[in-house]
């Protein structure tokens, strides 16, 4: 006779693994986390040296005219840049390889990794993710464009001989850091959506740049056709609309900015550009918003 077969039993095995009994943070504690763990990462806090190469060396390069200002201002010249202007084409420079390197840090890497679906498994919305996204990006923009109007005010200030003068310099800080607002909130915009198109940062860091820098080269090419910034045409006018940096400054003049930037004056079309850049940021809002929950979906 064959003898009975042994069946298998099961052992749990108790690890030493401890339970955890604290309280449950929900959807707010989660967002205000991923928003920091972001703008950590926008500047490279937190990871290894080459992810902070590109960030430092866009905060010396924005930051040095300011230092030289200062200088200039010590030794009895006048202000040398605008607060609303400050150095526009370093400033385009240096905004398009930030956000190229570091909207692809943000997002690409999540989407090439497949780790969303860990994210969306914690009690936050499809929404909540791409906001938390933004709003870091925007942070860090902030930072890397007021900074340098702060430190250029202080320079300025550190010099003068009367409180009138102090005065005059905060009255034209105030619509200088408003730009700089404004550049932050779009400029975040349209590299986090450009971004979000691939899981591949080399690819996202390409179609980010070269966006950029090709409506910023057509808009530029097609003024200096018209005549130039101090051109009143109609092509002048509103060469601006094919580039968010021209857009920018359109709506910067449009809204009172007398120095002269990279636009002609917009004239009767001011609140056309106003108008452009607002639909602009809808759309890349509402396109980044439908990025995800495409993704979250598949």
């Amino acid at each position: 006779m064959s003898e009975p077969q042994t069946q298998a039993v099961g052992v749990i095995h108790d690890l030493g693994y401890r339970r955890y009994d604290g309280p449950r943070l929900g959807r707010a504690q989660i967002t205000r986390a991923l928003i920091w763990h972001s703008f950590r990462s926008s500047f490279g806090i937190g990871r290894g040296v080459k992810a902070k190469i590109i960030p430092i060396l866009a905060c010396i390069a924005i930051l040095l005219p300011a230092f030289v200002n200062a200088f200039a201002v010590s030794r009895g010249n006048s202000r040398l840049f605008g607060y609303d202007v400050y150095v526009p084409q370093l400033r385009v420079i240096v905004v398009t390889i930030f956000i190229a390197a570091q909207a692809p840090e943000l997002v690409s890497r999540d989407l090439r990794s497949h780790v969303l679906p860990l994210y969306f498994s914690r009690p936050i919305r499809r929404g909540d993710y791409p906001l938390a996204k933004y709003i870091a990006l925007t942070a860090a923009l902030l930072l890397l464009i007021e900074i340098p109007l702060l430190v250029l005010y202080v320079g300025t200030i550190a010099s003068a001989r009367s409180d009138h003068a102090v005065w005059s310099e905060t009255k034209a800080l105030i619509p200088g850091l408003g730009v700089g607002l404004m550049w932050a909130v779009l400029m975040a915009a349209v590299g986090l959506v450009l971004a979000s198109l691939t899981g591949r940062r080399a690819y996202a860091t390409g179609i980010v740049a070269i966006s950029c820098f090709l409506t910023w080269t057509v808009s530029e090419v097609l003024i200096q056709a018209e005549g130039g910034i101090t051109s009143t045409s109609t092509g002048a006018r509103i060469g601006g609309l094919f580039s968010p940096f021209n857009l920018l400054d359109g709506v910067r003049i449009w809204l009172g900015g007398t120095s002269p930037g990279e636009d002609a004056n917009p004239g009767r079309f001011g609140p056309l550009y106003g108008v452009v850049a607002v639909l602009l940021l809808a759309a890349c809002l509402g396109g980044l918003a439908a990025r995800y929950r495409k993704v979250s979906r598949a």
